[in-house]
């Protein structure tokens, strides 16, 4: 899905209570649009988790982005990946 519609949906369901993370590719395009809180993956476009058959690595960055809901903000908060702990 586009990183700016992600973007925008996740700070429209912020404003009405909902708490959003997300993982981004382009941390840019993730600052421009202000995404209340977001994990930027250093990976190609199409493998936010990472590679292929590795699920040490995908495991660790969902637990990273999920790890973001409890970031104490404000948003927007963008972390980067720093790898499977």
């Amino acid at each position: 899905m586009c990183h700016q519609t992600v973007g925008l949906i996740a700070g429209e369901l912020e404003r009405r209570g909902i708490a959003t993370t997300s993982i981004t590719l382009l941390a840019e395009v993730t600052r421009k649009v202000r995404t209340p809180r977001a994990l930027f993956v250093d990976a190609p476009l199409g493998s936010p988790l990472g590679r292929p058959d590795d699920p040490e690595l995908q495991t660790a960055i969902l637990r990273a982005a999920f790890g973001l809901l409890t970031h104490p903000g404000p948003p927007p908060v963008l972390v980067p990946f720093a790898g499977p702990a």
